[in-house]
């Protein structure tokens, strides 16, 4: 069995849409970065990368790259690191994702994504938690400029 924990933090943007956990979220402003920004996925596809002794996100699907990842939906990454978890001999045991955000409230989102999540992975609904927190509006987060994410993940060999 081997662990991983992903981190990943993006800041708000006009004219954006806002993706978390690989579905829309109704927002004024969505996250800025070369891809579609999804926190979430971009946490747990460092978590699951880093379980297994792959490097990054970063490492994979390089921003650098020209044109190839820009604007790229993150179920997409998610999807090709599964396949590279997968061909390395592992399987996913369980994950678990804590969102930070002082805005929007995810709570009604939650289950949307877990089962996008889930279903993106080709896993079971019950290997995928999701949460949601503020900072209490304390730091970036706190102040409404962005959203972050933490992800762990058990892999199993």
């Amino acid at each position: 069995m081997r662990i991983g924990l992903g981190y990943d933090v993006h800041q708000f943007a006009p004219s954006r849409k806002l993706w978390l956990g690989g579905i829309e979220i109704p927002h004024s402003e969505g996250l800025l970065g070369h891809s579609d920004a999804d926190v979430a996925i971009h946490a747990l596809c460092d978590a699951l990368l880093g379980a297994a002794a792959m490097r990054d996100i970063g490492y994979h699907f390089p921003d650098t790259a020209g044109n190839e990842y820009e604007g790229i939906d993150s179920k997409i990454l998610l999807s090709r690191v599964m396949e590279m978890i997968r061909k390395a001999g592992y399987e996913l045991g369980n994950c678990d994702l804590t969102i930070c955000a002082q805005t929007p409230k995810l709570s009604p989102f939650i289950e949307m994504m877990r089962k996008c999540l889930a279903s993106t992975m080709n896993v079971d609904l019950n290997k995928v938690s999701i949460k949601a927190t503020t900072t209490e509006h304390l730091g970036f987060v706190g102040r409404k400029e962005g959203i972050a994410c933490y992800a762990i993940v058990l892999l199993e060999g």
